[in-house]
């Protein structure tokens, strides 16, 4: 993505270790949980690869058309999921973002917009105001959680919810964050 080397850092970080903590969590008991979090593994290791900084790497020309292909394949994937649980279509959302990034970043790689338009684009301004929405929602939820999880239930790292959520809202955060840099 574009934008200064050391926050392009800071989200490789953080999308790394939230896909590191996601393939931890597919270890875990429930069925649904270790669905979701291989879909959040996913997420996090493709949102570390695009962050890195382009002064760094600059992707080969045939890596985007990959990426919109393999999260194209993993938006399908959440949608069929989606007959479920409603939550999948947030990860339909979320590859559907990352198709979107690919694609614009295939296309223009000098990191232009439009023939001398001005502004942000609607598409990418429709999912800034999604994953803000969703930022704020999921911080809301995660204070009564965080309050409660001092009790130290029984289960595994993969089974805290309030990790869970706190990995959705880090990669929600970093969602905005590359959006942003688009």
């Amino acid at each position: 993505m574009h934008g200064p080397a050391s926050s392009g850092w800071l989200l490789v970080a953080l999308c790394a270790a939230t896909g590191a903590y996601c393939l931890a969590r597919m270890r875990s008991g429930a069925e649904g949980q270790r669905g979701a979090a291989g879909g959040e593994a996913l997420m996090g290791f493709g949102m570390a690869a695009m962050a890195v900084p382009t002064a760094v790497f600059t992707p080969p020309s045939w890596a985007w058309p990959v990426y919109a292909a393999v999260f194209g394949a993993a938006g399908v994937h959440a949608l069929w999921a989606a007959r479920s649980g409603a939550h999948h279509l947030h990860h339909l959302v979320g590859a559907a973002a990352m198709v979107y990034m690919s694609v614009v970043m295939a296309g223009s790689p000098a990191h232009a917009h439009g023939e001398g338009g001005s502004g942000v684009p609607f598409l990418t301004g429709a999912l800034l105001l999604y994953f803000a929405g969703y930022v704020l929602l999921t911080g809301v939820r995660l204070v009564p959680v965080a309050a409660v999880a001092g009790g130290g239930g029984p289960g595994g790292w993969g089974d805290r919810p309030e990790l869970a959520r706190a990995c959705r809202l880090s990669m929600g955060i970093a969602m905005v964050a590359m959006l942003l840099t688009l």
